[in-house]
């Protein structure tokens, strides 16, 4: 009875509860381990093996090698597996418990093909839209990357897959990543661009981080000692496994020095000769690979990889509770931004709709470490989704030629014409940034099909903003950012009024380039581009600091065009009787949302806090808090969000900590970073 029960807990598709084993046991039992290893071993284990996605197995010693994957969407590298929307469109549901099941599904796909570690997640914060990973990321918000984070992590160890926090840190464009340094300050790294991964450490218990492909402030991330070894591990506690980016390792003595513990894909520079020659010089010592070692195998044993068949025969490949998981993760999604009535497509419009578009019958997605090869027969486009729910008689897919010619007829009588514009893989991808406008030939097409017909719903997949000089000229736009395979349905559930549409978006758009307060500065400016005889690196410098994204608007001429956690419904919703009550360690904000509209949907209501009368410089309002509630019309719930005191502090880098300085504060509900509902003010002493 007892080996059956064991079987039922390793196996299934039910959550893997793995046995709780202390640091101290998994940390003893790893050390006993590699006192046993020859040094060839030691090196051996340090870098990637076989194909750049196995770490190096050691028979003698019961020590297998691990198989992983990318990516942060779905299961790649030399298989099919269920594709899940992008990273950013995960963003865009603000629900971590809706990402803490694209975790346990993702956890559900490694097992059941033999992958103990996934390559994700991706969570660079967002700096502009032409970064060509932004469609892996979490968008420009660092409390809203951190919940996503967290959930998505969460539900990927429970079930016995380790995450891996990437890319650590400051990868925040794909032109010449290697080779550009990122320039910045560091409180501007303390408040934006580090939060997210010191909460994958200390709440999520995360097991792996990558290390990011540019220098951070001159020195490669991956031979960064302050990175990793002071901030990552002493400050943070950090005891997992620190692996490099693919190819992102220069010298063997950086990697020995810094903390790195696992050099990928194989061992350039962390291999038996380079080491051995360290040793023989009496340049490093053999207890720094001890340490790379221990941490490898602590980790791997922490999540069981070393007592367990890498393979769960009794999970499908194809999972029909992934495909479910899919499915409700790409319907949180998408972000309507506009609608002039011409959204939900009613009975009469859905008699007879166009759709028409380079998307409009493929599954749209981004390149690189993101894109992912689903299962055959899974996929459901935006045209198929749209033919299941008004029949297959009652949809065009209206095709044109290289020209862009089309049959403009065809477009003039639909009761209304669905157009499906934006990136794919070979436009929007990692290693190179992409346009802000949309590619060629795509804002004609959508102007063109304007002038023939006045019931026009824009469709955009991107990985981000992208121009819309069309926009008065249509009656409706949704961001479908990458919805995955379930994305064509989980639209078409939308567009024909079945489910409201409940995404917000998790970046600010700004309505042009320029518009971004980021943008004179991103990429390398003029001036910077050749590198100086003592310096070896071209520069990125962040001169925009904490004013990024939405945290510039409404200072120096910044006005969105659509502000960050924007989002339309089919309803609409009210605030009232904001309440702020001390707790042990800050404050319980809470206030009623009710929905006031016609319709069962979903509201996102936000806390910001102000400080108003700063001794430093800080952004006019910044995200702390947020809840999803789904409510029925006439509806109301009492929402609480909790501000721990951190919400009210700043890094101080004199004294190299997070503080509060005394002062009043002001605490704002709203829909959106430019709405302010609610306000009510607080004197912290």
């Amino acid at each position: 009875m007892k080996k059956r029960l064991l079987l039922m807990l390793l196996g299934g598709g039910l959550q893997m509860a793995l046995a709780p084993v202390s640091a101290q046991t998994c940390r003893e039992r790893a050390e006993s381990l590699v006192s046993k290893m020859t040094l060839e071993e030691k090196a051996s284990l340090v870098s990637g093996q076989v194909d750049g996605f196995h770490t190096a197995a050691i028979p003698r010693l019961g020590i297998p090698s691990i198989r992983m994957a990318d990516g942060p969407q779905g299961v790649r590298n030399k298989t099919r597996s269920t594709f899940y929307p992008c990273g950013i469109s995960l963003a865009s549901t603000w629900n971590p418990d809706l990402a803490r099941e694209m975790g346990r599904g993702l956890a559900l796909d490694a097992r059941a093909r033999g992958i103990g570690i996934m390559l994700g997640p991706g969570v660079n914060i967002y700096r502009s839209a032409l970064c060509g990973r932004n469609f892996e990321y979490y968008g420009e918000d660092p409390v809203l990357a951190s919940a996503i984070a967290c959930g998505y992590i969460e539900g990927m160890q429970q079930n016995g897959v380790i995450a891996t926090i990437k890319h650590f840190a400051a990868n925040n464009q794909e032109y010449r990543r290697h080779a550009t340094n990122s320039v910045v300050d560091e409180r501007t790294l303390r408040e934006l661009y580090f939060p997210v991964f010191k909460d994958a450490v200390q709440k999520a218990g995360v097991g792996a981080v990558m290390t990011s492909y540019n220098p951070l402030n001159g020195i490669h991330s991956a031979e960064n000692r302050w990175l990793i070894t002071d901030v990552l591990r002493k400050e943070w506690g950090f005891d997992g496994i620190v692996m490099s980016g693919w190819t992102s390792t220069y010298t063997t003595l950086g990697c020995m020095e810094s903390g790195l513990d696992l050099e990928m894909p194989k061992g350039y520079w962390l291999n038996y000769k380079m080491i051995r020659e360290l040793l023989d010089r009496g340049i490093v010592h053999e207890r720094q690979l001890d340490e790379k070692c221990v941490h490898i195998l602590s980790t791997l044993i922490r999540f069981g990889l070393l007592d367990r068949p890498a393979v769960d025969s009794a999970l499908p490949l194809d999972n029909e509770e992934c495909r479910r998981i899919a499915y409700a993760t790409a319907l949180e999604g998408p972000v309507l931004l506009k609608n002039a009535g011409a959204l939900p497509l009613d009975r009469a419009a859905l008699k007879r709709v166009a759709v028409i578009g380079p998307n409009a019958d493929r599954i749209p997605f981004g390149g690189g470490s993101g894109e992912v090869t689903p299962i055959e027969g899974c996929s459901t486009t935006l045209f198929s989704g749209l033919c299941a729910v008004a029949g297959r008689e009652h949809v065009d897919t209206i095709r044109f030629g290289a020209d862009g010619s089309f049959d403009e007829k065809a477009v003039s009588r639909a009761s209304a014409v669905v157009v499906s514009v934006g990136f794919t893989k070979e436009t929007e991808g990692e290693g190179f940034d992409r346009t802000f406008s949309l590619p060629e030939g795509q804002d004609e097409l959508i102007r063109r099909v304007a002038g023939l017909n006045d019931r026009v719903v824009v469709v955009v997949n991107s990985g981000g903003e992208v121009a819309m000089p069309w926009l008065d000229e249509v009656e409706a736009v949704a961001m479908a950012w990458y919805p995955g395979q379930e994305g064509g349905r989980a639209l078409a559930s939308i567009l024909s009024g079945m489910e409201s549409p409940s995404g917000r978006l998790p970046v600010t758009f700004w309505g042009t380039l320029e518009g971004n307060p980021a943008a004179v500065y991103y990429g390398m400016r003029k001036n910077e581009i050749v590198p100086q005889k003592r310096d070896p690196f071209c520069h990125t410098v962040y001169y925009e600091g904490l004013f990024s994204g939405y945290r510039a608007a409404g200072s120096a001429g910044f006005a969105p065009l659509f502000p960050f956690g924007f989002g339309l419904t089919y309803s609409l919703f009210a605030y009232s009787d904001l309440s702020i009550q001390p707790a042990a360690d800050g404050y319980d904000v809470s206030f009623w949302v009710r929905n006031v509209g016609k319709c069962r949907a979903a509201d996102v209501p936000q806390v910001y806090v102000s400080e108003c009368n700063p001794r430093e410089p800080r952004p006019a309002k910044l995200l702390k808090g947020f809840a999803k509630v789904t409510l029925s019309a006439d509806e109301k719930t009492r929402v609480s969000v909790h501000l721990g005191k951190d919400a009210f502090s700043h890094y101080d880098v004199a004294s190299g900590e997070f503080r509060v300085s005394p002062g009043v504060f002001e605490v704002i509900v709203g829909a959106n970073a430019r709405e302010e509902s609610l306000k009510t003010s607080l004197t912290i002493e």
